[in-house]
């Protein structure tokens, strides 16, 4: 992420959270690749289905880094998987998304950190959008379901 970007989403953050903000803008470094990773650790806590991460940093035409992707059962997890990234990501960074949709049908949310973008989807969802088919190119890491690690 442009160091001009990073500095202007500081800027906007008051405008997220209003006069009850309380963060600390010393000492604030992260890559796009750790942003990626903080976003698949908030979907893992709230168990978040079939979780790949594609690398789009040498994939001409990409409009980011990362791309995260999970699924979900019912519109409810999908919205409390979104609401655990988000949290999991300002906790982390002290950055909100960029841009978000989808969450008013909470079939597939976009949440879009510039460099990463992360989608939350229902299964037949992601089986409508096919993301990873569509950057199949891209260098692809896949993380186990919640219930298989033990």
């Amino acid at each position: 992420m442009s160091i001009f970007l990073f500095t202007f989403q500081l800027l906007l953050l008051p405008l997220h959270c209003g006069n009850n903000c309380n963060y600390n803008m010393t000492n604030i470094e992260f890559t796009s690749e750790h942003l990626s990773e903080i976003a698949v650790a908030g979907i893992q806590e709230k168990k978040g289905e079939k979780i790949t991460k594609l690398d789009m940093r040498g994939i001409d035409g990409s409009v980011c880094d990362f791309f995260v992707i999970c699924q979900a059962d019912n519109p409810r997890q999908v919205l409390a998987i979104a609401d655990s990234v988000e949290d999991f990501v300002f906790e982390n960074t002290k950055q909100w998304p960029y841009h978000r949709e989808g969450k008013e049908n909470a079939e597939g949310v976009l949440l879009d950190y510039v460099d990463v973008e992360v989608h939350v989807f229902l299964d037949e969802r992601r089986d409508f959008y096919k993301l990873e088919k569509l950057w199949a190119d891209a260098p692809r890491t896949d993380y186990p379901d919640p219930d298989s690690i033990k």
